[in-house]
């Protein structure tokens, strides 16, 4: 049995405030804390992952009665688009906790009321600044510039009835706490941060109530009065695993609390290390074992809002590159405390070099020399040559590195150590030359062996790669026909089984991107937004064109014809041809060979990767010599150009066009 098998694990991100949707700055944390989950289970512990949406306060208030709903209606609304780009990212969390839900709500009315009974609350008034997104009351000492020293915004002054935590009779304590627990606030330099700029100066008692607004949860002894925004969410962590002031806690909560690990942004940091740790002292509750305040994911030079009209959002991004891809860049750009920068051209550049040339051309090749020279079956040979050393004592260290990187939180370097097994067996591929092997039949099994080591490294660098690529991670692992290898097992070089046979249809992992046409659809899409919707291509279209019309036909005539989609994986030129293309196209499970007249539009490295509209019952015919196999339609304006017909969403490959 593994070392940590059964070992209970509990990761919980930051809920995210239901003010409006997500960018991708947020969306990065539920990816990072995902990456760390999906390793966890690897090495064999019990994991219990849970994220969720903040829906109280003043602010998600004001956007409802603007809106013209509810409160309860706009969060409903909101929290529907978190969960949703949750999923789109292919995170597996275990738990969406919401603060409306009624268990949640019914445990921050007990634990109020408890800490109120234990004197640890008490009523007073409040006056001092108060910035409502921030949903923080500053003293004029704490301002900065006269404005919120969290978020720069605006501050109004404001008084009233509130109850208030002591927040000074813990203070001592979560020094001490802090102090013999080193690894408690990560990176160290949040700690400092904490320490210097908030606990030894002197804490101030906390301000727990609000009654100038009433979409919150009540104080049931109180009602006036409902539960500020931090006591409520902060709660999320205990609730979500079913915790019970009354001392009838579930048997997850025994089992998974304290948390193994609160994942947050950095401009968080302070209530997760003073205020909620001190929530749990009061409670007599054992502290989180670390908080970890992750850097920002900014766009350019500045942090995203939507004022600065600077945001990113996930989905949009997943259009344009993918799931995969969109995960690796966030997980990879992102320094471990330092900012990272995300940009559209970095995106491309990402796409092409690390994704398309290091490990998808790695795959490929791979799998097409495989075939070509083995009809597809791996065989160790056994015959080793010096150079196979240093691969394999590069691919094994890459595993132990990784694993003490993500033990350290270290996700982005953990993510290069992998890359660093695809871009060593590319150097291998150089250095061997099996194309050169292939020439000589004395050499055949030292071919067999390199190609034998390079499906092994792949094996390996694909399996570790499931934490942070997990669909692409199963691609890969599919098309080398194996199963994924366990953690436990990758200290040994060799266990691919010799004899197995790949996939005789390697398929595309990641198609190179043209940066011009990438930012000539940003543009349109900007464009589009601007105007409400409609691009100057959509004004155009509208006007319309009209063409000569053919004989009528019945649905019977249209129905004979089967429209599919079609995923093109290569394409090239016809010789001789000034106008065709041939390309190679997945329909469903089978590949198809399609001629088309579209050189002129069309280069055969832009070709690569597109979803295309397929006639799949089209008499097979030649042209220019070569064997066509259907047709891919187009729409032609009236100056000739030319444009395949696309999915506006994405869809399989095999999808029926009905």
């Amino acid at each position: 049995m593994c070392e940590n098998c059964r070992k209970p694990y509990y990761i919980t991100t930051a809920i995210a405030y239901t003010s409006g949707k997500p960018h991708i700055g947020n969306t990065y944390e539920i990816i990072l804390a995902d990456s760390i989950a999906r390793y966890k289970r690897a090495q064999g512990y019990d994991v219990r992952f849970q994220t969720g949406t903040d829906e109280h306060g003043q602010k998600i208030e004001l956007k409802a009665e603007e809106a013209g709903v509810t409160p309860k209606a706009y969060v409903d609304r909101v929290a529907g688009t978190v969960k949703e780009i949750w999923d789109l990212m292919n995170t597996s969390y275990d738990k969406f906790i919401r603060t409306t839900d009624a268990d949640h709500e019914a445990q921050v009315q007990k634990i109020f009321k408890k800490l109120y009974d234990k004197g640890d609350i008490y009523k007073g008034y409040y006056e001092g600044m108060y910035c409502t997104p921030c949903e923080s009351f500053f003293t004029e000492s704490q301002l900065v510039d006269g404005k919120c020293p969290d978020c720069g915004r605006e501050v109004q002054p404001a008084k009233e009835e509130a109850y208030f935590f002591r927040m000074s009779k813990y203070a001592d304590r979560l020094i001490q706490y802090i102090n013999d627990h080193p690894e408690f606030i990560q990176p160290v330099s949040r700690k400092n941060e904490m320490m210097n700029n908030f606990l030894l100066p002197g804490l101030q008692d906390l301000c727990v109530s609000r009654t100038s607004f009433s979409w919150g949860v009540p104080v049931d002894f109180d009602p006036k009065h409902v539960v500020y925004v931090w006591l409520d969410a902060l709660t999320n962590y205990i609730t979500g695993l079913g915790y019970d002031c009354d001392g009838n806690s579930s048997e997850m909560f025994e089992k998974y609390w304290p948390a193994d690990l609160h994942l947050i942004g950095k401009d968080i940091i302070r209530f997760h290390t003073i205020y909620w740790p001190i929530f749990l002292m009061a409670l007599d509750l054992p502290l989180p074992k670390q908080v970890f305040g992750h850097p920002w994911l900014l766009q350019g030079d500045g942090k995203m809002s939507k004022s600065k009209g600077n945001v990113l959002y996930a989905d949009t991004l997943v259009d344009f590159f993918g799931v995969d891809a969109v995960r690796y860049f966030v997980l990879h750009e992102m320094p471990f405390d330092n900012d990272g920068v995300i940009s559209w051209e970095l995106m491309v550049e990402r796409v092409n070099s690390d994704l398309a040339n290091v490990l998808g051309n790695l795959v490929n090749r791979t799998i097409s020399m495989t075939n070509k020279y083995f009809g597809g079956v791996v065989t160790s040979s056994g015959a080793a040559d010096a150079v196979d050393e240093d691969l394999k004592q590069t691919v094994l260290a890459a595993v132990r590195r990784t694993d003490e990187k993500m033990e350290q939180l270290r996700v982005a370097d953990a993510i290069s150590e992998i890359f660093g097994i695809f871009r060593r067996s590319n150097k291998y591929i150089d250095e061997t030359a099996p194309w050169t092997l292939a020439k000589d039949e004395a050499s055949r099994d030292r071919l067999a062996e390199v190609l034998y080591n390079l499906t092994e490294a792949i094996t390996i660098g694909a399996s570790l790669l499931e934490s942070f690529m997990p669909e692409t991670s199963q691609k890969i692992l599919a098309q080398l026909q194996v199963e994924k290898r366990e953690l436990k097992d990758m200290d040994r070089f060799g266990l691919y089984p010799s004899g197995n046979r790949v996939t005789d249809k390697p398929e595309i992992l990641f198609a190179r991107m043209d940066i011009k046409e990438v930012m000539e659809k940003v543009e349109a899409m900007h464009q589009a937004e601007a105007a409400g919707g409609e691009t100057e291509a959509g004004k155009e279209a509208e006007a319309g064109i009209d063409i000569e019309a053919k004989p009528e036909i019945t649905y019977e005539d249209f129905a004979k014809l089967q429209f599919q989609v079609g995923e093109i994986l290569a394409c090239e030129a016809v010789p001789k041809s000034k106008k065709l293309l041939c390309s190679q196209v997945k329909v469903g499970s089978q590949v198809r060979q399609i001629v088309s007249g579209i050189k002129a539009h069309y280069t055969p490295e832009e070709m690569v990767g597109k979803k295309v509209m397929v006639v799949v019952n089209l008499k097979p015919a030649k042209l220019a010599g070569v064997l066509s196999e259907g047709m891919l339609l187009c729409a032609e304006d009236a100056d000739g150009n030319l444009a395949l017909m696309t999915p506006d969403k994405p869809m399989p490959a095999g999808a029926e066009i009905c």
